[in-house]
């Protein structure tokens, strides 16, 4: 399909910057392709009595890393400033990064972090470029390794924002706290697994005494979700590898609600994704520990997601292009029109909208859901 297919006009001023306060205040669009009206506003707080005793809602439990480092090429006597963030561990000492500007960057070349950049004060750190890639992607060995890196990370590093808040404003303290769900606890992110931001210990409670169960699957986001849809044509777009893990208790008690009738709710884009991966010919979800590089676009057929509660996303994104395979591209656009115009929060920091799919988007394997 071509791309343009997914665009949309947004008002700068619906991006959110910051998330709603409390958490669970966000708006909540509902939206069913086979109710009329087809969606309606909500809020947050209104999910539980939209969901069915004996649902399952699955969670992302990825931890978001302080990727975003800067520091200075040294190279002879000159230097220059580089922006890093970090994106996939490839070793103790390794990480695979995107670096700007890279063309800045060769092999050989060292990068001070820290304090002005200087890694012999104290809280500094260095690495040695090893590769560089074409799309701005660099290897770095560092010369520290294990748990000394990982606090010189934690420590150095701050929360990868995502561009079209960075550009806005700078990320802060709080931001460590705000872009992390209150499931965090597998390290390995750069950028949060956002529908999961809407939770709160309130909400919680509440989903549990209406009867939905809950559970957590891992996938680390990574360099996709910063690379832009290139090309006029979706069929040109490679996504990039992901890590995922469903464990084998999980994957049998999923496969038990699905059993017993229950929907199974995928919070975010990402636990769906998952999910979509780790499904058998015969729609039984198997456990799961490898990487996942779905790209999911009108006329994927869903195999074991009956729902899903997402953010909106960027125009002509991936993510734009999977919710619109879920509940067809035709409503969604509607959708998206209707949000800008009653002013609903847009992107990481915004609103969500708790999706039902359209009935030609599920394969066999996954009809008879409610």
């Amino acid at each position: 399909m071509r791309v343009d297919a997914f665009d949309y006009r947004l008002p700068e001023e619906l991006i959110a910057l910051r998330p709603a306060s409390p958490r669970d205040a966000a708006r909540l669009l509902l939206v069913d392709p086979a109710a009329t009206p087809a969606f309606a506003d909500r809020t947050m707080l209104d999910l539980p009595s939209l969901l069915q005793p004996g649902d399952a809602l699955v969670f992302n439990d990825t931890k978001v890393i302080p990727a975003e480092l800067r520091g200075l090429r040294l190279r002879g006597g000159a230097s220059a400033q580089i922006a890093v963030t970090l994106l996939e561990r490839l070793g103790p000492d390794q990480w695979l990064a995107l670096a700007r500007p890279a063309k800045r960057l060769k092999s050989g070349d060292r990068i001070a972090f820290g304090d002005r950049g200087n890694a012999c004060l104290l809280g500094g750190m260095a690495a040695t470029v090893k590769a560089r890639g074409e799309e701005g992607e660099v290897t770095f060995r560092f010369e520290l390794s294990g748990p000394a890196l990982d606090e010189a990370i934690a420590a150095l590093g701050a929360m990868p924002l995502p561009p079209y808040i960075a550009s806005r404003r700078p990320a802060d303290e709080k931001d460590r706290s705000d872009y992390q769900t209150i499931f965090a606890r597998e390290e390995g992110a750069v950028a949060a697994p956002t529908a999961g931001l809407h939770f709160t210990e309130r909400l919680l409670r509440a989903l549990q005494a209406r009867g939905v169960s809950r559970h957590c699957v891992t996938l680390h986001v990574g360099a996709g979700t910063f690379l832009p849809v290139r090309g006029a044509d979706t069929e040109e777009h490679v996504m990039h590898a992901e890590r995922g893990h469903i464990a084998p208790d999980t994957a049998a008690a999923l496969n038990e609600v699905k059993a017993r009738g229950g929907n199974i709710v995928a919070v975010g884009t990402t636990a769906l994704r998952l999910l979509e991966s780790a499904v058998g010919k015969d729609g039984t979800l198997l456990p799961f520990n490898a990487q996942t590089s779905l790209f999911i676009t009108p006329g994927y057929r869903f195999s074991f997601v009956d729902r899903l509660l997402t953010n909106f996303h960027l125009p002509r994104s991936t993510l734009f292009m999977l919710v619109c395979s879920f509940s067809g591209l035709d409503l969604m656009r509607r959708v998206y029109a209707h949000a800008v115009e009653a002013r609903y929060r847009f992107f990481s920091y915004g609103d969500a909208c708790l999706l039902s799919p359209a009935r030609d988007s599920l394969s066999p394997a996954g009809r008879g859901s409610g």
